[in-house]
Formats: structure tokens, C-alpha cells, sequence
């Protein structure tokens, strides 16, 4: 009979669920996470906890090659007794520290086996198994870096986009504007505020049609493909930097540049058209006329975010072109105003010459990165510094009024305004002498060579010197010369069997020639005497630069799964750095054993010193 009795209990036990469980993925800081299961222990039902040897509940994660358990896993609950022996009641709470690595879409999966029981009869252990998808950043969960990098890229948009209203193809358009919405009898208003959407429009759409259709066609891999090519192949680095050339020579009063006088022409004659029609007819002869002003900003805007997202270069254009519209936009709204703005004359000359002398400095950048990525070393930091240090002195003494130009008018006198710009130039100078010899000079470290390509560097060498060179082993002759004196491998396979023979870790660092966050993250954070003992001691060092274009022996080469034959360094590691780490973008950095396992990351563009230091602590 006590059996029957017993079969029956077991029965209605089985009718209803004992415990609710509930799993969740939250982050906490850096590649961190925490697995939260929560169980719901039904009425009269309770559960052994996890400290009992014997019937305890379990939780258990499955380890794969990007979901890693960090340390035990942990129980919360309010402590409750049934016979003397600890037991769980009402909400039981099992957390899992983790570390999760790549970007992209992952699931975290394991289960939780618990024995249920209601006074003395218990049920057979039963299983929940959970599957929470997580959806991990490109750049390491460190949004707010990114989100600050993108921030600095809008800011530089708009405060380019209102400097343009002082050049000279710009601002003789002011009279135009104001005189059309002068004669708008009625909806001027509206009309004033759309001919700023049309000049926000005919700037941002060109881009995101491009990129867009880009992505249809092949995907956001393709577009990432062909923004690295941008703004890393010697083709289009080399054309832009003579383009900039040109345009300085230009500014110089040399020449003029203009689009064909009949594309203005005919805009400018149907804007004539009464309604939205001549508005936007207006806008784009506005354009058009101050391509030449307007063009090789536009153009360094684009290709400092083709190094962002996806969505960067289209943000940034958005930005620029918002500010550039919004002064006509408001004198349109405002025509009175026009009377309180100065005429124009010899000080517009005058911005468009300290223009090429920036044209100049911004230039040479487009002629660095294709050098960097090519090896060419015709632009080492050295020269770069000295063309920098002769340009910048020069317009410090234009602006003093020692040097003229073709259409310059006489400077009678210096003004408030333009001995600060004198005070700016020639302290920024003072600041550049010193890189000469080897200062640092972190402000630039994004736009500057690499200190690793000056020949003479005061103290190298010396007893002062913070950091003694790693002792690389010559394996396959892959070493390569890294910033602080740090030197590394150039092979991901070469960097592991050192670390094997070694004993160390490695420290991969997914980075490229033409990276500007790169330079900023070695200059500003790997400076840092504790992040330099810890890459000295403690890691062998694998630098992948995605962006090399030295060519492979054939023996080397790699052909994808969509059949497309991989020879140079650089896209070899992109495709290496894709497979291995599911990354597309740098900098990234990965720290792994010996054997080549991910212990943590990827971490991405971060100046937060102390985080990298504890990143490096494991």
C-alpha cells in the first residue's frame, strides 16, 4: 500500500513544473559578462543548493573557443531548513562570471540539473537547458570609445563645415542667397528651410547611395573591403595627395580651379524657376560653385571615417553638410542680417591662403599612409616633421604680413584676431621641433609616421632608456620592430611557438600602417611604463598590420572558400584576423596561450590606461 501511495505522489509531483528557470547575459565591463539563472521553486516544493555534495543543483556552461567560464559559478538565495539540512525555497538565483571574445552574434549555452522535492519525497534530477543569444561589439564592448572616437569625427565635420562659409568660392554666395529670398513673396520661410535640407541632401545622398549600393552588392564585408583599399592602396592615396597638392597651389594663387562654367551656368539660370524647384536649383549652384573650396575638406572628412563603421562616413558627411547649409540657411530665414556681416575684400585671400598652407600639411598624409603600406620610406617621421615645421613657419610669417602672395593686399597692420592666429602657429611650431629628436609628441601621434621610422632618436640606447628590448628567438625571421623599443613577430604562428618556448602569452595586436586610432593607442596607452612592462615580461607580441601590401611567395598565398586567391600580407592577416578572431576593424587586441587560445578579448580603441593594464593582468 505504501508503495501504491507512493507511486502516486510521484505521479501528481510530475504534473507540475517544480521550478521555473529563467537564464540571462549581462555585461559588466570589458570582455566580462555574467550569466544570471533564476528559478522560480513552485509551492511546497524545495531544492538542494549547490554546497550539498551529495544532491546539490548544478549549473554548468559549455567552454567553446569564444564563451569562457570565469572562475565557479556562485548561488543567492534565502537561507531555509527542512529536517536540520539546508534547503532552497521560493527564488533561487545561480550566477556564472564569463569571458566572451569576437564580435558578431554568439549563444551562451549550458543547463541546470536539480532534484526536486516536496517533504520526503523527491523526484528523479531533472534538466534546463538555456541557449541566450548575445550580441557582441566589434570593438570589444568598448562603445563608449567608439561612440567617443565617432563624436570626434562629427565635431571636426562641423567646425570644417562652418569654416568653409569663410572661404572664398563660399562666401560671395551670401549676397545670391540673400537677394533670391528677398524677393520670395510668400512661404519664404519654408523655403529658406528647405534650401538647407537640399544642400544637406546634395552632399550626404551621392555618399549613401555609394555606399549602400556597395553593401547590397557584396555585403558590409565588401564595403569594408573597399574603404580599406581607399584608404590604404597607393592609387588612391597617391591621387589625393596631389589632388591636395594642387588645390594648395591653387590657394597660393597660382591657378584657378572651377567645375565647367556650364554646369553653374544652367543651375543657376533654373533656379530662376519659381517654387521648391528654383531652391533647389539654388542650393546646388552653391554646391557647385564652392566645389573647389569645399572639395578636399570633403574629401579628408571621408577618408578619416572610412576607418570607423559603416554607418561612420555617412555620419560624418551628415554632419559637415549640416553645418555648412545652416549659416545660409539661417540668412535665408533672416536676409536682414547680410548688413551686419563684412563686405567681402583682401581677407578672404587671406583664409584661402592659410587653407593650402593646411591643404599642404593634411596632404601629406595620403602620401604617408601609401608609403607606410608600400615600405617606400620616402617619408619617414623625420621629413614629415620637417615639411611640417617649414609649412607652419611660413604661415606664421604670412600672417605676420613678412611673405605675400599674388592677389594679397598690403597688411598695414596686425589685428587682435590674427596675432592670436601668430601666438597659435608658432607655439604648435615650438611644439613640433622637439619630435625631430624624438619626442613623442602624442597630440599627433594619429597623423604622424611612426617613431619607429626616424633613423635618430636622442637617448635610444641609453641607460635611460624605460624598456630593454624583448629577447625575440629567430625562427623564421618574421621579427619586427614594434614603438617603445618592443619588438614582436609579424606571424601569428612564429609569436606562438616563441611564447611556447618562452613561456609567455601572446599579446595579438590586429593593427594596420594607415590606423590612426593605432598610432594614438601606442603612443598614449602602450607608453605607459606598467602596459610596457607587462608586454615586455609577460608577452610575446604578434603585430598583424591588415593593410600591408608586401607580397607573399606563392607558397604563402591563401585561397577562400569563395575561391579568391589571398597575396599580400595585409589581406592575408585580414583574412586570418576574420576567421580566427571575427574581427574587421583596428585596432583590436587579443591575449592567448601558448597554444593559440583566446584568454581574453578583443579589445578595442581605448585611451583608458589603467583598464589596459588590467586587460594585460591575467
Amino acid at each position: 500500500m505504501s508503495l501504491l501511495f507512493s507511486a502516486l505522489v510521484a505521479f501528481l509531483l510530475q504534473l507540475n513544473p517544480s521550478v521555473v528557470w529563467k537564464a540571462a547575459v549581462h555585461h559588466t565591463e570589458g570582455d566580462r559578462y555574467q550569466l544570471v539563472v533564476t528559478g522560480q521553486i513552485g509551492k511546497d516544493y524545495y531544492v538542494h543548493p549547490m554546497s550539498d555534495p551529495h544532491v546539490g543543483t548544478e549549473l554548468e556552461v559549455t567552454a567553446t573557443d569564444r564563451v569562457s567560464p570565469d572562475g565557479k559559478p556562485v548561488e543567492e538565495y534565502t537561507p531555509s531548513e527542512y529536517k536540520g539540512a539546508p534547503v532552497v525555497v521560493g527564488t533561487y538565483v545561480l550566477k556564472q562570471e564569463l569571458l566572451l571574445s569576437g564580435s558578431g552574434k554568439l549563444k551562451v549555452e549550458g543547463n541546470v540539473v536539480w532534484s526536486a522535492c516536496s517533504g520526503d519525497y523527491c523526484q528523479m534530477p531533472e534538466e534546463y537547458s538555456f541557449s541566450v543569444p548575445v550580441e557582441m561589439p566589434g570593438q570589444a564592448g568598448h562603445d563608449g570609445a567608439q561612440a567617443g572616437n565617432l563624436w570626434s569625427l562629427i565635431l571636426e565635420a562641423i567646425l570644417w563645415g562652418f569654416l568653409m562659409l569663410l572661404t572664398p568660392c563660399v562666401f560671395p554666395m551670401v549676397p545670391m542667397t540673400v537677394s533670391f529670398f528677398i524677393k520670395q513673396e510668400k512661404g519664404g520661410r519654408f523655403k529658406a528651410l528647405m534650401y538647407g535640407v537640399f544642400i544637406v541632401l546634395l552632399y550626404t545622398v551621392p555618399i549613401c547611395l555609394i555606399i549602400g549600393l556597395t553593401w547590397l552588392l557584396g555585403g558590409e564585408t565588401v564595403t569594408a573591403d573597399i574603404f580599406n583599399w581607399l584608404s590604404t592602396h597607393w592609387l588612391p592615396n597617391i591621387l589625393f595627395f596631389v589632388i591636395f597638392m594642387l588645390f594648395a597651389a591653387s590657394f597660393f594663387g597660382a591657378f584657378e580651379i572651377t567645375l565647367p562654367s556650364s554646369w553653374t551656368t544652367q543651375a543657376d539660370a533654373k533656379s530662376d524657376k519659381g517654387g521648391l524647384l528654383g531652391v533647389f536649383f539654388l542650393a546646388l549652384t552653391l554646391v557647385l560653385v564652392s566645389f573647389s573650396c569645399t572639395g578636399p575638406i570633403v574629401g579628408t572628412v571621408l577618408i578619416k571615417s572610412t576607418q570607423g563603421e559603416f554607418w561612420t562616413p555617412m555620419v560624418t558627411m551628415l554632419a559637415f553638410s549640416i553645418a555648412f547649409s545652416l549659416p545660409f540657411a539661417l540668412l535665408a530665414f533672416f536676409p536682414s542680417v547680410l548688413k551686419k556681416l563684412p563686405k567681402s575684400g583682401g581677407w578672404l585671400n587671406s583664409v584661402k591662403v592659410v587653407l593650402g598652407f593646411v591643404e599642404v600639411a593634411l596632404g601629406l598624409k595620403f602620401l604617408s599612409t601609401a608609403d607606410q603600406t608600400y615600405h617606400w620610406h620616402l617619408l619617414d617621421r623625420e621629413v614629415y616633421l620637417a615639411i611640417w615645421i617649414v609649412c607652419f613657419a611660413l604661415l606664421g610669417l604670412y600672417l605676420l604680413g613678412k611673405i605675400r602672395f599674388k592677389h594679397d593686399s598690403p597688411l598695414e597692420y596686425i589685428g587682435v584676431g590674427r596675432l592670436a592666429l601668430v601666438i597659435a602657429d608658432f607655439a604648435f611650431v615650438l611644439y613640433l621641433l622637439p619630435g625631430m629628436w624624438g619626442a613623442p609628441l602624442k597630440a599627433l601621434s594619429g597623423y604622424l609616421p611612426p617613431l619607429q621610422t626616424q633613423d635618430f632618436v636622442l637617448g635610444e640606447g641609453t641607460a635611460s632608456t624605460p624598456v630593454i628590448l624583448s629577447e625575440a628567438k629567430n625562427l623564421t625571421g618574421s621579427e619586427v620592430s614594434l614603438p617603445h623599443g618592443l619588438t614582436g613577430y609579424s606571424k601569428l604562428e612564429d609569436g606562438l611557438a616563441a611564447a611556447k618556448e618562452q613561456g609567455k602569452k601572446v599579446f595579438v595586436d590586429i593593427t594596420g600602417h594607415g590606423c590612426v586610432n593605432c598610432r594614438e593607442m601606442e603612443a598614449r596607452v602602450w607608453s605607459d611604463p606598467r602596459v610596457l612592462q607587462k608586454l615586455q615580461q609577460d608577452y610575446v607580441i604578434v603585430s598583424l598590420y591588415v593593410d600591408d601590401k608586401t607580397k607573399l611567395p606563392e607558397s604563402e598565398w591563401i585561397t577562400t572558400d569563395k575561391g579568391k586567391v589571398l597575396k599580400d600580407v595585409g589581406r592575408v592577416n585580414s583574412h586570418l584576423v576574420l576567421e580566427r578572431f571575427g574581427v574587421n576593424s583596428q585596432p583590436n587586441y587579443f591575449l592567448l596561450d601558448g597554444e593559440g587560445n583566446i584568454l581574453r578579448g578583443p579589445r578595442g580603441y581605448n585611451l583608458d590606461t589603467d583598464a589596459f593594464v588590467d586587460f594585460l593582468t591575467l
